[in-house]
């Protein structure tokens, strides 16, 4: 939370750093584009340092370093840590831009006037060289002089304006790299994060699938062990129920076989059946008052 607190912080700052440096930087290309509206009015009081193209490309750098300074602006308005700071930001960046292109308006009209400023010099000039006597051939030899300051003077400008744009077109792209690099740094940071609370849950989740592994294997063997100790019983009751089966034909063959000995030995020592089935009705048939024989 400190951590967040002190970015927005950072963030603020550098919005009011911005800020104060686009005034500075408006001020000056301000100044730039007066000298070139009034660039060839006094050819006395001209500074030859001050060719136009020189003071032309010191108002395109001014230019180009408000629209690169507008362009930070705005990436860093939606970074702001309250939402009406954020709007007055983007407005304020509108604005900016609006001004730019005004500016850029100014620079075309200024430049329009230093052209008619220089044609009516050159004018002027042309009717003094012209004209007859020792001053013009002073001022013919002077303007010699001076065209050739100028040129020299000018071609160091171009070059040192050509290595400024560089430089400053080479840090307007190590400062979008720096904030692409902090970006990036960012979804690092949130990554690493959700990795390390997956790799947790990894971790309970491998932690699971061993317990669940290993409670398979013990499954897997009080099965079979189950199934073996059933098997085995089956066999143990199904070896008795056969055994017991083979006893009991066994008892029922022997248990025949003595009643059939058993019904030899009535026969023998009765004999005839009929007979004895007679004897029986005779005796029945007999008076009640005679007495009975005990045959036995």
């Amino acid at each position: 939370m400190q951590a967040q607190k002190g970015e927005l912080d950072q963030v603020v700052k550098e919005v009011e750093k911005i800020n104060q440096e686009y005034q500075e930087t408006c001020n000056q290309t301000l100044l730039h584009i007066n000298s070139i509206q009034e660039y060839g009015k006094n050819a006395k009081l001209q500074n030859p340092s001050s060719s136009l193209q020189r003071l032309n490309g010191v108002a395109q750098d001014g230019l180009n370093l408000l629209k690169s300074l507008q362009f930070k602006l705005d990436l860093l308005a939606p970074q702001l840590p309250s939402h009406q700071q954020v709007q007055k930001t983007q407005s304020l960046a509108e604005s900016w831009k609006e001004e730019i292109q005004r500016l850029r308006v100014s620079l075309r009209n200024a430049n329009l006037q230093a052209k008619d400023n220089m044609r009516k010099a050159a004018k002027l000039e042309r009717e003094l060289l012209l004209g007859g006597g020792e001053e013009s051939t002073t001022r013919r030899r002077n303007l010699q002089t001076k065209a050739g300051m100028t040129s020299a003077a000018e071609s160091i400008t171009d070059s040192l304006r050509r290595t400024r744009q560089l430089m400053v077109q080479e840090v307007e792209r190590s400062a979008s790299t720096l904030m692409t690099v902090e970006e990036s740094t960012g979804v690092l940071k949130k990554a690493e994060s959700e990795y390390k609370g997956h790799r947790s849950l990894l971790m309970r989740t491998r932690n699971l699938l061993s317990t669940m592994q290993r409670q398979d294997v013990l499954d897997r063997v009080i099965i079979a062990v189950g199934f073996i100790l059933f098997s085995l019983a089956v066999l143990y009751v199904v070896s008795k129920r056969m055994g017991l089966l083979k006893l009991q034909r066994t008892l029922m063959a022997a248990a025949k076989a003595g009643m059939g000995g058993q019904v030899e030995i009535v026969h023998r020592q009765v004999g005839n059946p009929a007979q004895v089935h007679e004897n029986v009705v005779q005796d029945l048939d007999a008076p009640l008052g005679q007495p009975m024989h005990d045959e036995l």
